[in-house]
């Protein structure tokens, strides 16, 4: 199937296939990240080409355009640059290690007026005007990235979602249908989805995009079922394992479930969690795709939905079940096999145990002595059987009792807030307070009004703890009174115990320099430029966490 006819099969809309170019001249081109793959709490949201483990290519704007967002993150993105396009699409590119002479030049600017190492900056249209082909950048390895590669992204200027780069000319070598791995069968008999729905495993038989139940052509289920199943996708070449466009479910040839990744809004993208199944990928790793989709789920990647997946098993007649599975080139692979609607096959869903019921479709709250729980509407992706506890308060660090609020297997959309009283000897170290789960990880938050608040994305047991260290600095290659001459910058690792980082600031002589920070490696380093002129001179780093603890590191250098 040709890219033109792919990108129709769930779409209306109509895209360019020629406005376009590669964003690297790597021949031919490899992703390591494909559009809409599972992540952790989120969906790929861009192509990630393949550099092969080197950084520095040249990265080149794919249309006319003009820059309009300058961004430089500890983490996410690291350095990235977005192009706005007259077509009426944005092309975003992510995980550089430095930008063009020009660029660069404005973003170091930029930083010394805000005095800060990260900036997400908005130029005009007539800043920074770019052309089709023109090097913009080069490739590297900054931010959250977890190896050398080009993140690319092409989004709707006026609505900033994200689309499927394969869908608008970014063409990748593929004749290789996706891969079909296991399929799962829900017994959801009217119930809401969590972790204790009873489930089966299916081992799949099959090669070259045909596949069937291995050593099962016929199974017997009664009752309402779901299904899912575990798939990816590779291209020619050097190819990762990445997800797939579409997964269409039909029975008796009448489709019933259609998930397509053409687009997605990123303030929807943690709804991954509702689109697998979240209790077994926390417990095993697994990404099991659900064919049937929670009330809660506001995902705007589902069609042909019949009983929101959901299919009732009590006819007692044979029936044909047949997924296809689509990559974004167009190829294909199929599993087909028979149900026989069995209602003696029936295997009971376990009902609700002692809890509180919390509906998915509005506010809910939960107050004790010493525990507020406030989820607000649009949190929860399915009714829930709301279960809290309080346990005895930990050893070592700890303020309050733990608080177990549900089990992380439940996933959480907007995340929800909560208040904990703390113990009285908490008195003299409000302002140290925060809240951390049962790991010891912060989860950060704030003493107010006889509580301490914070906000969470997960469940689980929390209690409050102090952070009264100030961060550590360890400097790699300079020491007090070294001649520093002819080297190109001078580093350092920095690290916190507990709140985490807030700022760093580093002085030459009085004047704030700028000093860049790599979250991954904890590497801290300011490259010396034409304002260090030879002679002595006087140095403080001063980096201060989360909960205002500061550190100072002062000494003097030569050049």
């Amino acid at each position: 199937m040709s890219l033109s006819r792919a990108q129709q099969v769930f779409s209306n809309n109509k895209y360019p296939l020629t406005d376009f170019r590669y964003p690297l001249d790597i021949v031919p081109p490899a992703l390591a990240g494909s559009f809409g793959e599972l992540r952790a709490n989120h969906f790929h949201s861009g192509i990630d080409f393949r550099t092969n483990q080197r950084t520095g290519y040249p990265v080149y704007a794919t249309a006319d355009g003009y820059i309009s967002r300058l961004r430089v993150q500890n983490s996410g993105f690291g350095l990235a640059l977005y192009i706005t396009h007259p077509n009426g699409y944005t092309s975003v590119y992510g995980h550089l290690s430095r930008f063009n002479p020009k660029i660069a030049q404005i973003v170091k600017q930029l930083q010394y007026v805000k005095k800060s190492y990260e900036i997400d900056e908005f130029p005009n249209a007539d800043l920074i005007q770019v052309r089709k082909g023109e090097v913009i950048a080069y490739s590297g390895n900054t931010g959250s990235s977890g190896g050398p590669h080009l993140h690319f992204e092409l989004r709707d200027s006026k609505t900033e979602a994200t689309i499927n780069p394969q869908l608008l000319g970014i063409d990748i070598p593929d004749h290789i249908p996706p891969v079909i791995h296991a399929m799962y069968v829900y017994r959801l008999n009217g119930q809401a989805f969590n972790e204790f729905t009873p489930k089966q495993y299916f081992q799949i038989a099959g090669v070259n995009g045909t596949y069937t139940l291995n050593k099962v052509n016929t199974i017997n289920l009664g009752g309402e079922v779901g299904f899912g199943i575990v798939v990816n996708d590779r291209h020619d070449g050097a190819s990762g394992n990445n997800g797939v466009y579409s997964i269409e479910l039909f029975v008796d040839d009448i489709a019933v479930y259609t998930s397509a990744l053409e687009r997605f809004s990123f303030e929807n993208s943690r709804a991954i969690n509702a689109h697998i199944d979240y209790a077994t990928a926390q417990k095993t790793k697994q990404n099991i795709q659900k064919s049937f989709v929670d009330p809660g789920n506001p995902l705007k990647i589902y069609y042909n939905l019949v009983n929101n997946g959901r299919i009732d098993f009590t006819d007692e007649k044979l029936h044909k079940v047949k997924y296809v599975i689509t990559d974004a080139k167009g190829n294909k692979s199929t599993l087909s096999f028979n149900v026989q609607a069995n209602n003696k096959a029936t295997i009971p869903t376990p009902k609700a145990g002692d809890g509180i019921l919390f509906p998915y479709g509005q506010v809910n709250e939960y107050t004790a002595e010493d525990v507020k729980i406030v989820l607000p509407k649009g949190t929860l992706y399915n009714d829930l059987n709301f279960v809290y506890k309080k346990h005895n308060r930990p050893q070592g660090n700890a303020f309050s009792a733990m608080h177990q609020v549900q089990n992380a297997l439940t996933p959480l959309h907007t995340g929800f807030d909560i208040w904990i009283r703390p113990d009285s000897s908490l008195s003299k170290y409000q302002n140290k307070a925060l809240i951390v789960n049962s790991n010891h990880v912060s989860q950060g938050g704030f003493f107010e009004n006889g509580w301490v608040k914070a906000s969470l994305r997960t469940f689980g047991n929390f209690f409050i703890a102090i952070d009264t260290i100030a961060p550590n600095i360890v400097p790699v290659n300079i020491t007090n009174g070294k001649n520093m001459a002819g080297i190109a910058k001078m580093s350092f690792r920095i690290s916190d115990n507990l709140s985490g980082i807030k700022s760093f600031n580093g002085y030459i002589d009085g004047k704030w320099i700028l000093m860049e920070f790599d979250t991954k490696t904890a590497n801290l380093w300011h490259s010396f430029d034409e304002n260090t002129k030879p002679g002595k001179h006087s140095f403080e780093l001063i980096v201060v966490d989360m909960k205002d603890n500061v550190k100072r590191y002062a000494i003097d250098f030569y050049r």
